[in-house]
């Protein structure tokens, strides 16, 4: 079994906009995924908890070791909680895969491929993680302004989690939560308001944010992480309060800036539809 002790809790990352949960092992020097999460687009069963149980009884019966290079470990489900979940290094995802008739099966693999090669060496070399994603930007045609203020946004929204997750805030359902305590406050919209009035669904809100938009949003989360510092807020409803204040502190700020200068902040603008004007 590992050891828990030297393993880090890492954010899903998305295999066709469907979240993949995993975590790292500094001892091992190695990514863990979530088997059911696998199961889930391979089969894309309703209930990919018993397939992946029949499975298992299967290797077990055929004396496969791969059970066995199985572990487990706690993982944020859907209710934010955290509970012990089967999970598999590359190598052993890669032997179950093969073991499950799917259409999706050799796209999942080379992905999966990609993406433990360049987590690890991001892992090792975490600048390669921020040239990546400016990179990624600048191929859709995202001007250098926006980028910069884009990734500086991005810097104080990692802190802000990082103080959340040391204060007994759980991944998953409470970020959500206090994130839109944020928003709200400061714009009067949740964040799914705010992307229907950007008439956007899966897309991420912060990649369609005008530049106005994403400084606010920064000014916001780091008066909230700021104010949650000062306070020691600890466990969601003190950090609640926090998140509150933070974004009051935005509210009243654009509130002074659409007096003084005439313009909203908020923006039904979107990338899809700055895309379509510029190729016209």
């Amino acid at each position: 079994m590992l050891n828990k002790k030297i393993i880090k809790q890492k954010s899903s990352i998305f295999f066709e906009n469907i979240p993949v949960r995993r975590i790292w092992s500094d001892k091992d020097e190695k990514w863990y995924f979530a088997i059911m999460d696998v199961v889930r687009i391979l089969t894309q069963s309703a209930n990919p908890r018993n397939y992946w149980k029949v499975l298992k009884n299967r290797f077990k019966k055929e004396g496969s070791e791969l059970v066995t290079k199985c572990n487990q470990l706690k993982l944020t489900a859907k209710d934010g909680k955290k509970y012990l979940t089967d999970v598999a290094d590359t190598e052993t995802m890669f032997r179950i895969i093969q073991s499950i008739p799917s259409q999706k099966a050799e796209p999942f693999k080379l992905w999966l491929a990609k993406v433990g090669y360049e987590r690890l060496q991001e892992t090792v070399d975490p600048e390669l993680s921020v040239n990546r994603a400016r990179k990624n930007w600048k191929t859709v045609g995202r001007s250098e302004k926006w980028i910069e203020q884009r990734m500086r946004g991005q810097e104080i929204r990692n802190k802000l989690t990082d103080y959340w997750s040391e204060n007994d805030v759980q991944e998953g359902v409470e970020y959500a939560k206090l994130t839109d305590i944020i928003h709200k406050e400061w714009t009067g919209l949740t964040t799914k308001d705010h992307k229907k009035i950007k008439n956007i669904k899966r897309e991420n809100l912060r990649d369609n944010m005008t530049d106005a938009e994403l400084l606010f949003t920064a000014l916001a989360e780091l008066s909230t992480s700021n104010i949650a510092k000062k306070n020691k807020a600890k466990g969601y409803d003190k950090n609640a309060v926090s998140a509150k204040k933070g974004g009051g502190v935005a509210k009243r700020a654009k509130k002074d800036y659409e007096l003084q200068t005439g313009q909203k902040i908020v923006s039904k603008d979107n990338f899809l539809s700055k895309k379509s004007i510029l190729k016209k």
